[in-house]
This record gives C-alpha cells, sequence and structure tokens, in this order.
C-alpha cells in the first residue's frame, strides 16, 4: 500500500517521534550548541527537519509534489533523526 492511497489519520509513531523532538528542543537547547556555545547548524538544520516531517507525517498530510511527499515522510524522520545522531557521536 503507497503512502498517497493510505486513508485520514494519525500516525503515531512520527507524530510522537516530532512533538518529542519538539519538546526537546525546546527544554534543552544546549543540545543543539557546540561546547562553546555557538550554534550547531548541521544538528539543528536535522533536528527540525525530523520534527517537521514527524509532525507533517503524523497528522496524516500527504503532499502531492513527489519531493516534498519524501522530504516529510516517516522514513525521511528516521533518516533525520539517524544523521543528527551520528553527527553527535562524531
Amino acid at each position: 500500500m503507497s503512502e498517497t492511497s493510505q486513508g485520514p489519520g494519525l500516525r503515531w509513531p512520527s507524530l510522537l517521534a516530532g512533538i518529542g523532538i519538539m519538546l526537546g528542543i525546546t527544554i534543552y537547547p544546549l543540545g543543539i550548541t557546540h561546547a562553546d556555545g555557538s550554534a550547531d547548524h548541521g544538528m539543528a538544520t536535522l533536528l527540525c527537519w525530523a520534527m517537521a516531517a514527524g509532525i507533517v507525517h503524523g497528522v496524516g498530510y500527504v503532499p502531492r509534489f513527489w519531493l516534498w511527499r519524501w522530504l516529510l515522510s516517516g522514513w525521511a524522520c528516521l533518516l533525520a533523526l539517524v544523521g543528527a545522531v551520528v553527527l553527535k557521536l562524531t
């Protein structure tokens, strides 16, 4: 079953991931900074992408344009989260 043929409704894993990232960044903004206090733009970009993709996919919205559909999918959320973890560990 493709994502475009899936009916409307909440997708809880994606929605909870997006809300969790949103709350995490709000509660602990030092997680997206370097040790010297400057902004870590790579980490912020990946986490904001994961947050947006998680929330958009989680509420059941499916964009029509293929690029936005992929960038705001559940898989894109997972990819951005993995990228953020890799960036944090290196």
